[in-house]
């Protein structure tokens, strides 16, 4: 076994003082915000569920910062960036000569989280070979490091993070069951950014103070135009992308006025005459999508189109299948139907666990 790499724990750009502010202001953050000050003093597992850049890691820390355990470590890992060589040595540490380039003993991250909290990204990706290993640990609290025979006994708080519904990995088989009643003692659902448009100017003030900061620049804020841009874009890419635009605009802001001009949005998603959310512009979008699908030649297009669809509307019905089947202009068993045979309704039959 080669030597693993060093463990990819994520480093946010924030500060840790402005990760823990946590800036959510949108009402439906707000009643997340809420629930969290309730289960932050229990050593309770908490699942987060969301699309990418949703800031469930902000979450993450903002919840430690609220727990009792604020003292302790908190360390965030990447579970998507590990090999299913490597998984194991990275979460459970490993003893001097456990493998091939194994010089010397390293503790694991959940001992390096004793007494903390261990935030666990894209658990959807754990290898299941280490799912299995997780289960004794959460079940025992003792850790076994890779080459030992010794139990380490340690105290953590995990919280997971998955923007792929764990029940439909659970389904099909790959995903344990019991690890996941494990992790989800309770469960958050992070919205995307659009769908919190409350959160926007307050994050786009967090990020200006921040990057400002480290730039070195003095007093920047907004004109009007700009937060109109703004709070108008609906973020595909989310916080992430919310984040890396400001940034990118102090960069090139230099008169401590963010206009609508020094707005960055249009390099990232296209030119300007396909950003202004018109019908005529949107189908333009779609056609040219189509185009390149079919010119790259893309087996069962048809199918894959209406997949794509089908999960689109979906989502944007806030997973309500009658508001879906509406929307598309199809009967309510046909949308359900469609949408069972994709895996984004799970039906419960009778006896099954």
């Amino acid at each position: 076994m080669p030597t693993p790499p060093h463990a990819p724990v994520i480093a946010l750009p924030l500060s840790a003082d402005a990760a823990q502010a946590c800036v959510f202001e949108d009402p439906q953050s707000k009643a997340i915000l809420k629930q969290l000050q309730r289960i932050a003093p229990s050593a309770a597992n908490v699942l987060l569920v969301g699309d990418t850049g949703t800031g469930k890691e902000l979450i993450a820390r903002h919840l430690h910062a609220l727990s009792t355990r604020r003292a302790e470590p908190f360390v965030a890992v990447d579970c998507g960036v590990f090999s299913e060589l490597h998984a194991e040595a990275e979460l459970f540490g490993h003893e001097k000569g456990a493998f091939t380039g194994a010089l010397s003993s390293k503790a694991g991250w959940l001992e390096v989280a004793h007494g903390g909290t261990l935030f666990l990204d894209e658990i959807n990706q754990l290898p299941m070979s280490v799912q299995t290993k997780l289960v004794r640990v959460l079940q025992e609290g003792m850790v076994v490091r890779l080459g030992s025979r010794r139990s380490v006994p340690v105290d953590v708080r995990i919280i997971t993070a998955s923007h792929v519904p764990l029940e439909r990995l659970v389904q099909t088989g790959a995903f344990r069951r019991d690890l996941f009643y494990h992790l989800n003692v309770v469960k958050l659902e992070l919205k995307p950014l659009q769908q919190r448009p409350g959160d926007i100017l307050p994050l786009v003030r967090l990020f200006i103070g921040e990057y400002s900061r480290r730039l070195g620049h003095g007093p920047v804020r907004l004109s009007p135009a700009a937060e109109r841009r703004l709070t108008a874009y609906p973020w595909p890419g989310n916080i992430r992308e919310l984040e890396n635009v400001i940034h990118r605009t102090l960069l090139i802001s230099r008169n401590g006025v963010i206009q609508d001009s020094d707005l960055s949005i249009a390099y990232l998603h296209g030119p300007p005459d396909l950003q202004d959310g018109s019908d005529d512009s949107a189908e333009a979008r779609l056609q040219q999508a189509l185009e390149q699908l079919c010119s790259q030649g893309e087996e069962d297009l048809h199918e894959k189109v209406e997949d794509s669809l089908f999960r689109t509307a979906y989502r944007l019905c806030h997973h309500n299948q009658v508001r879906t089947a509406s929307l598309l202009g199809l009967s309510r068993n046909v949308v359900r139907a469609r949408l069972i045979k994709l895996g984004e309704v799970v039906v419960h039959h009778r006896g099954e666990d």
